[in-house]
């Protein structure tokens, strides 16, 4: 089995209210970048601020363009795609108040819109428009022909459609259709969103700048990909928060792989793994119990917030663990703390894979594909990034090889600071050290206007999720300065539409 952490990073204004999985359609894992975990991060009360079933929220459904880079007969066939739109807050376009867009990603948003709290806190301030355009196209109800994404998948014209150019392409056509149908000409659009979606924010800004002022890129890893970053930084920042949590658990772990290696060599070592670990089916190989172990590890890295701590809650059972007790049950015993809702845990019964785990295959097989080593001097076992294995099971899957080079190809990030300090503008990045994904995110501002804004302490798309009143004050005061710096593109926007008569 590979050790390979294959993934994707994209982020707009927009963002995706989704759980990462611990599996995928082979059993390697593979985080996503999703903006929350269900049993980590997602606090209950973030739903009922930001449900979608509010009587301030409605749905419509644009007649969207399948293909927007071509002129084949083809290419004008249209799809639907949803979109949701809360008014209570808005100015109006007389008054050219701003409108504030989240813009979907590849998980469903159907249970509330958590993912757009920061944008929703706000939005009374700013007399904002709230759009929520749901879901990236070939996710939900937004795939073209009404098919089942499956189909889609297995018809290799239809999947070619399938990018985060044709998706920006949606964004950019239903916001430009918006303005027009609402008469807001002169309302500036502010995008933002956290993980792969805060990755689409920063390239809407950058792409589609008539269409976005600005954007919000939360824990956006835009830089992680080959040639850019280290391939072996990301496992090392998840050792890294384990570390600072507690040195005694981070030796701990480090010491499990081996030794689950050789309780596995053992006659009947697996049935004794097992056992031990209360798998929900016998264990057919120690990678399937290593592949799980670092699943926890990541996720609990990656959504680390100052509320739940799942890596203190990991450690202290650790160590917590009775001094009789041998390494593996130590183990366990953080892996129970992890997740107290479950009665097994590692291999369950095989399920059809979700939408989402379908729809995430193609893209990292496609243009989104970014495969990390594990180096020796983290906690994890050492690992290669496993390109070749990667490679095979795209060919296998869709007869083809991933594109490795074409995000930064096509979006950059190349010498990023160079470029983009005399040609970018109005972009905030914003990240948790505490997230393994800020190693590849922008941690140094650009330009007075492509601003990097980071706390020591935050986790994974924490600053754009809901207010609440336990909220640290780093917290509050990460979020006031994006607010600010938000305020001043509007003033400055308005200041421009006077200075050019057309206010």
């Amino acid at each position: 089995m590979s050790s390979s952490l294959y993934s994707i990073l994209i982020i707009l204004m927009l963002f995706s209210a989704c759980a990462a999985t611990k599996k995928n359609l082979d059993g390697y894992y593979i985080p996503k970048l999703s903006v929350f975990h269900p049993t980590f991060i997602q606090d209950p009360t973030w739903a009922v601020q930001t449900s979608i079933s509010s009587k301030d929220f409605r749905t419509f459904f644009y007649n969207q363009t399948l293909d927007h880079f071509n002129y084949r007969p083809e290419s004008y066939t249209t799809f639907k795609q949803r979109y949701i739109i809360n008014s209570k807050y808005w100015g109006g376009a007389n008054a050219s108040a701003p409108i504030f867009a989240f813009l979907g990603d590849e998980e469903p948003i159907d249970s509330g819109t958590t993912g757009a709290g920061f944008m929703t806190d706000n939005a009374a301030e700013f007399k904002a428009l709230l759009v929520y355009i749901v879901l990236h196209r070939f996710y939900g109800e937004s795939i073209p022909y009404g098919w089942t994404l499956d189909k889609a998948l297995k018809d290799a014209n239809t999947r070619g459609y399938f990018s985060s150019a044709q998706a920006l392409a949606d964004y950019a056509e239903i916001l430009l259709y918006l303005k027009q149908k609402l008469n807001a000409k002169h309302s500036p659009i502010i995008v933002s969103g956290g993980s792969y979606g805060g990755m689409l924010a920063a390239w809407l800004r950058l792409k589609y700048p008539h269409v976005a002022l600005g954007a919000l890129a939360s824990s956006a890893p835009i830089l992680a990909f080959p040639d850019i970053m280290p391939q072996d930084t990301f496992y090392s920042g998840v050792a890294k928060d384990f570390l600072e949590a507690s040195f005694s658990c981070h030796q701990t772990i480090r010491r499990s792989w081996e030794e689950i290696d050789r309780v596995a060599s053992e006659p009947h070592g697996l049935a004794k793994l097992s056992k031990t670990f209360k798998t929900c089916r016998p264990l057919e190989s120690s990678s399937q119990l290593k592949e799980y172990l670092k699943s926890v590890y990541v996720e609990a890295a990656q959504y680390n917030d100052p509320f739940r701590r799942p890596v203190e809650v990991i450690c202290n059972a650790i160590n917590g663990a009775s001094p009789r007790n041998d390494t593996l049950r130590k183990i366990f015993a953080g892996l129970a703390a992890s997740d107290r809702n479950s009665t097994c845990y590692i291999n369950p019964p095989p399920t059809p894979p979700s939408q989402t785990e379908l729809g995430w295959h193609w893209q990292t097989c496609t243009e989104i594909a970014a495969l990390w080593s594990i180096t020796n001097n983290t906690m994890f076992q050492p690992a290669p990034s496993g390109l070749d294995k990667f490679v095979t099971r795209c060919k296998r899957d869709f007869i083809i090889a991933p594109r490795q080079h074409w995000v930064s190809t096509y979006y950059g990030g190349q010498d990023i600071e160079l470029v983009l300090h005399r040609f970018a503008s109005n972009i905030i990045f914003s990240n948790g050290l505490q997230d393994p994904f800020s190693y590849g995110g922008i941690l140094k501002s650009i330009s007075n206007s492509v601003v990097a804004v980071y706390t020591a302490k935050g986790s994974h798309c924490l600053d754009i999720m809901p207010a609440t009143k336990k909220d640290p004050k780093w917290l509050v005061n990460q979020r006031k300065t994006e607010v600010e710096i938000i305020r001043k593109w509007i003033a400055t926007y308005h200041a421009d539409l006077r200075a050019f008569g057309n206010y």
